[in-house]
């Protein structure tokens, strides 16, 4: 069995590949393509996320380093981290930690309610609690 490598992947050649110049029409293009990216950036509120035309085309080609902010002008550290103080005074928790609430009693049914189940319409059963909902249940109209 044969191993196949991509192209371009070899173990033998470590020598970079050399570049092609760009012609008059591919400059046009990613000319038009950064102005369009620029606005973009612009409308996002990005705008130090835009390039000229040779930052955009090495960005294109994948060998595009975006530039680094400087950290040092940002950062402010603290000189003396023992100036806070707490302003309000320290409020121990509560010691009586009952649970949330009490346990509900559980639902019993002790059969005096509901006297009995009629069938209203095809297979719509309905709990029947006295004799005058029963009397109105069985004289319905039925179509």
């Amino acid at each position: 069995m044969t191993m196949h490598l991509v192209r371009g992947m070899s173990t033998v050649n470590t020598n970079k590949r050399k570049k092609r110049k760009l012609t008059l029409q591919q400059i046009a293009k990613y000319e038009t393509d950064m102005r369009a990216y620029n606005k973009r950036m612009r409308q996002i509120h990005c705008h130090d996320l835009q390039m000229n035309i040779e930052e955009y085309i090495a960005y294109c080609h994948g060998e595009h380093k975006p530039r680094k902010k400087d950290a040092k002008d940002s950062f402010q550290p603290l000189t003396n981290t023992d100036t806070y103080k707490r302003t309000t005074p320290n409020i121990p928790s509560a010691n009586s930690i009952a649970g949330v609430a009490a346990k509900k009693a559980p639902q019993e049914y002790t059969g005096d309610y509901i006297k009995g189940i009629a069938c209203m319409h095809k297979s719509n059963l309905v709990p029947i609690t006295d004799k005058k909902q029963a009397i109105e249940v069985s004289q319905m109209r039925r179509n």
